[in-house]
């Protein structure tokens, strides 16, 4: 039901856009659960993306007025010259509300405190981290990544302010473990017992890795800048649960053009 709903608030609004407006003319919004219909909506691919011109983006792709951008978000997965999405103040109580439900899982709360060293920037894993840990009454150590707060600083703080949970990416995960030994410093000793990883993929070898480093659990989140943190794992830690009340997920056979809902409402809601 809330699918169907959001189906046509999302065609409404993607016909605001120049670049949509067009593509988009020939869907019937009332047909939208029809899988035959909802096929008729062209991909958009990066190629199409890097094809707009930068200083065109906000004018021909996005359609929010001005006074209603709170932020502006860098994508971290493009080539070329990187997209800017502007997010309006009304889509970030929802941004964060997406990074929120990954604390659930590691039954994180006021308990704990988060050391982040996700970049703190332009790019939003970071900061919407750290407000969702805050709005869930969680305690954070703003640190960003190593060129915002050294590595040997960082490693100090684990010690100095004992966190309960350490953020970043899989592999400054292990070059701040690797630094550690190198300073006889041994992090499985550390306060930290959680770990949430995004922004890169993280192989089972690489996860097993990190864990033997800080004798801690690991929880890997997906997410897009374009959308928010899209689904995260279980206790089970065998796939992503995607939150299919803000978002669809397809699988689309680019030979056949079919597209497959991975992740529909009456459907196992996980995706690996």
């Amino acid at each position: 039901i809330i699918q169907s709903k959001q189906k046509k608030i999302a065609l409404k609004k993607a016909r605001l856009s120049h670049f949509h407006k067009e593509r988009l003319s020939g869907i019937n919004e009332n047909k939208l659960d029809d899988s035959s219909e909802w096929q008729k909506i062209p991909l958009l691919t990066k190629d199409e993306l890097r094809s707009i011109a930068p200083d065109k983006f906000f004018s021909e792709f996005c359609h929010a007025p001005k006074d209603q951008i709170a932020e502006l978000w860098r994508s971290g997965g493009s080539t070329g010259t990187p997209l800017f999405y502007p997010r309006t103040f009304d889509d970030i109580p929802y941004c964060i509300l997406s990074f929120a439900r990954n604390l659930i899982a590691p039954n994180l709360g006021k308990k704990d405190t988060a050391h982040i060293s996700f970049p703190l920037g332009i790019h939003p894993v970071g900061h919407v981290y750290a407000r969702a840990c805050q709005k869930e009454g969680i305690g954070v150590n703003w640190a960003g990544s190593g060129a915002s707060t050294p590595t040997a600083l960082q490693i100090y703080l684990f010690d100095r302010l004992e966190p309960t949970v350490w953020m970043g990416m899989p592999s400054y995960g292990i070059h701040l473990a690797n630094m550690a030994e190198d300073q006889n410093i041994n992090l499985s000793n550390s306060s930290v017992k959680n770990i949430l990883c995004s922004a890169e993929p993280i192989s089972p070898s690489k996860r097993a890795k990190i864990k033997r480093m800080w004798g801690a659990e690991i929880w890997d989140g997906f997410g897009m800048t374009e959308a928010g943190m899209m689904g995260g794992e279980s206790e089970a830690h065998d796939g992503f649960h995607i939150w299919t009340d803000m978002f669809l997920i397809e699988v689309v056979d680019l030979e056949t053009g079919i597209h497959n809902f991975c992740c529909a409402e009456d459907k196992e809601n996980k995706s690996k």
